[in-house]
């Protein structure tokens, strides 16, 4: 009769453990400071390689608007946009507007044979440890950000886009000075 009352106090000590652990991290998951930009944040600056192997830093493109897309080749609405992406990038690439798209956590094969079937000319940076997407506050992708000539977020656009909404969403980053030279 002992031996049940001490398994009995053991397995219900066990139990009320698990209990506050999963509770602990359950409270650490909803109360910590998750840093989402919005429109109007500073977009914060990173440093990430390209599949080339070049490395790109945001604030490189100080002067131009940044359109800053976060994607993989599993996404389904990723895919259908990215050929909209490249068209609008061919027309704005030479009047102060950039594209940077971000693939976040993929293999660099998988990533390169996806951009050479798709045509991708835009750089596509490796996002491979996910720290940027942890920084941006990216839930589900796809996820793009509009980002002024000064590093000012303008918008967050949290789905897909069809080709009126990237030439309009370019447009509206679009730096003055070649605004007139867009057609």
């Amino acid at each position: 009769m002992q031996k049940k009352k001490k398994r009995l106090m053991m397995r219900a000590g066990l139990l009320s453990f698990f209990a506050l652990l999963v509770g602990f991290v359950l409270y650490q998951n909803f109360t910590k400071d998750s840093a989402v930009i919005q429109a109007g944040d500073m977009a914060p600056d990173f440093s990430l390689k390209t599949l080339s192997g070049e490395t790109i830093q945001l604030s490189d493109y100080e002067g131009q608007g940044v359109f800053l897309n976060f994607w993989a080749t599993y996404c389904k609405p990723c895919e259908k946009e990215m050929p909209y992406i490249e068209s609008q990038y061919q027309q704005f690439k030479d009047k102060g507007v950039k594209v940077l798209a971000v693939d976040v956590g993929e293999n660099e094969l998988t990533v390169s044979s996806f951009v050479e079937r798709k045509g991708m000319t835009f750089p596509v940076l490796m996002d491979r440890g996910e720290q940027l997407l942890e920084a941006y506050g990216i839930g589900p992708i796809p996820v793009t950000f509009l980002i002024d000539k000064n590093g000012k977020v303008v918008d967050r656009i949290t789905a897909g886009m069809t080709e009126e909404e990237i030439h309009g969403y370019m447009k509206r980053i679009q730096p003055e000075k070649w605004r007139g030279a867009n057609g």
